[in-house]
């Protein structure tokens, strides 16, 4: 005997979770109905279903004909039909379809396009994906079946197109897509809560910029193949125009993870994604070569220790006496000798220690909002220790990127690199030195150091190491253009108090011998 399930009752549909099918109608007045009406009833026994559709200031009529609809689906499918009176574009029309599904505590909300492009009678496999993969998004592929998306109409030079954008964005993020640019998606609520949607583009590239937040977000993305349909639908998009776009925004998505380009719709990746300041002893960098510079045995004060990798180094390798300062402890700083809790930028404490042969002031100054008191400070604590030098590296905004993105009228601040979110002064070499000779300070070592390129293009590959090779000859070569960033090693000048004791001790030294 065959046994049938029975249908979902409203305590079940209670603890469903909730689908919001979302249907972008534009001057969609013949073909809204069919695409409605071809939703699969089977949705139910899985989800608590809702549809939306928002008319995007149609001059047809759409919104009647979608009107039309609520009453004889109510049984199916509770209906929402809403009318945007200023048109706001395929990818505004978007925006304001996903804000209506996080407002409402929707699960889940899938896309649909009134114009029947994409085979509402796919959704079930796409949603089942979803939720089989644990995924964030699922995206309906035409190209993952060879030969579908012809089969269906697909023009030859979409398809061209279509493949050529999806395999130099690949190439640019990192990933495998089979597709950049299919408008089926499926999408977990929670995942879009976590993007800043809002601030992509209202035009039709909005959907490749969308899954450049997701990428970046490290949300989980599943392809599932669907059909191909081209019927007499009126194409918007103007090909040229998408493709500048599509390859502009995914090169300054990809520019940005390498920290060279800044924009805040692609400063979306996860807390804890990277370290905030990453060891360079790997690789030339300040890391190694202050490493290189102090001697075994040293005493080392590391102001602005951060998580300690170089004095961690220093005292593990070189057997130095490491004493470091910041604001929070370092997970290497434990390995210090002693450990200073403060914020420079409230002055340098009292020091309760004994003299200090070097002073570490890495990727510090940058970060006061006083940097000339700063030096006037370290020249006040360091001039009465004997010998005692001051290593001191930051960022040269006078690097040849800068320069060019100047040229070119940007200046944005990032999450990391010379223009650091986080920094409140920018140096030169030359003003850099400036600051420390008129602070007392006597300069014995100036360096350009070459930029991180192993962040950028990994450390094992020759291709890597020819071009850090090259960045390194050039940073010595001309460092005001071609070094990332300054080190200086100086001394502290005697204080002028300890000059007129010594002019009064030399003065009565000579009147005796007198």
């Amino acid at each position: 005997m065959t046994q049938t399930s029975s249908p979902p009752t409203e305590n079940d549909r209670a603890k469903q979770p909730r689908l919001l099918i979302f249907v972008v109608a534009y001057q969609a007045q013949t073909t809204i109905e069919n695409v409605i009406k071809r939703i699969p009833e089977a949705l139910k026994d899985d989800f608590a279903v809702e549809i939306l559709i928002i008319d995007d200031g149609s001059a047809d009529d759409t919104f009647v004909a979608s009107r039309n609809l609520m009453e004889p689906n109510s049984t199916r499918f509770k209906i929402t039909v809403l009318y945007n009176p200023v048109n706001q574009g395929y990818g505004g029309n978007q925006k304001i379809g996903y804000h209506y599904a996080i407002e409402q505590g929707f699960d889940y909300v899938a896309l649909l396009h009134g114009d029947g492009q994409y085979a509402p009678e796919c959704l079930p496999a796409l949603m089942q994906a979803l939720r089989g993969a644990s995924a964030d998004a699922v995206f309906g592929s035409r190209m993952m079946e060879k030969g579908a998306a012809r089969a269906g109409g697909m023009p030859r030079y979409k398809y061209v197109g279509n493949r050529i954008l999806t395999a130099i964005q690949n190439k640019l993020l990192g990933t495998t897509l089979s597709e950049f640019h299919s408008g089926y998606r499926v999408y977990a609520v929670a995942a879009l809560r976590d993007i800043p949607f809002e601030r992509n583009t209202n035009d039709f590239h909005f959907d490749t910029e969308i899954i450049l937040q997701l990428v970046i977000a490290q949300k989980r993305i599943v392809e599932h193949p669907v059909p191909t349909y081209y019927g007499d639908e009126i194409c918007r998009v103007d090909g040229l125009r998408y493709a500048k776009n599509v390859i502009k925004g995914s090169l300054q998505a990809s520019l940005q993870q390498f920290h060279l380009f800044y924009d805040r719709r692609f400063d979306c990746a996860p807390p804890g994604a990277e370290p905030r300041y990453p060891s360079k002893l790997g690789f030339d960098s300040t890391h190694s070569r202050v490493y290189e510079l102090v001697p075994p045995g040293a005493r080392v004060l590391d102001l602005g220790s951060g998580s300690g990798a170089v004095g961690a180094a220093l005292k593990a390798q070189k057997n130095c006496a490491v004493v470091g300062l910041d604001t929070e402890r370092g997970e290497l700083t434990q390995q210090y000798d002693g450990f200073i809790l403060a914020d420079l930028n409230g002055g340098i404490p009292e020091i309760d220690a004994p003299a200090f042969d070097y002073v570490l002031a890495l990727d510090v100054i940058e970060h006061l909002d006083n940097p000339e008191d700063f030096l006037d400070q370290l020249r006040r604590l360091t001039a009465p220790w004997p010998g005692a030098k001051i290593i001191l590296t930051t960022g040269n905004v006078g690097f040849i990127l800068m320069r060019l993105s100047l040229l070119l009228g940007r200046f944005e601040y990032g999450r990391r690199g010379i223009l650091d979110i986080t920094h409140r002064r920018l140096f030169t070499f030359n003003t850099l030195r400036r600051a420390m000779r008129a602070a007392g300070f006597t300069i014995e070592l100036t360096e350009g150091v070459a930029p991180p390129l192993p962040f950028v293009f990994g450390s094992g590959s020759g291709l890597a190491g020819m071009l850090m090779a090259l960045a390194r000859g050039l940073a010595r070569l001309w460092p005001r253009l071609f070094g990332f960033q300054c080190l200086v090693v100086a001394r502290p000048r005697p204080l002028l108090a300890t000059l007129l004791a010594r002019a009064h001790e030399a003065a009565e030294e000579r009147s005796i011998a007198a």
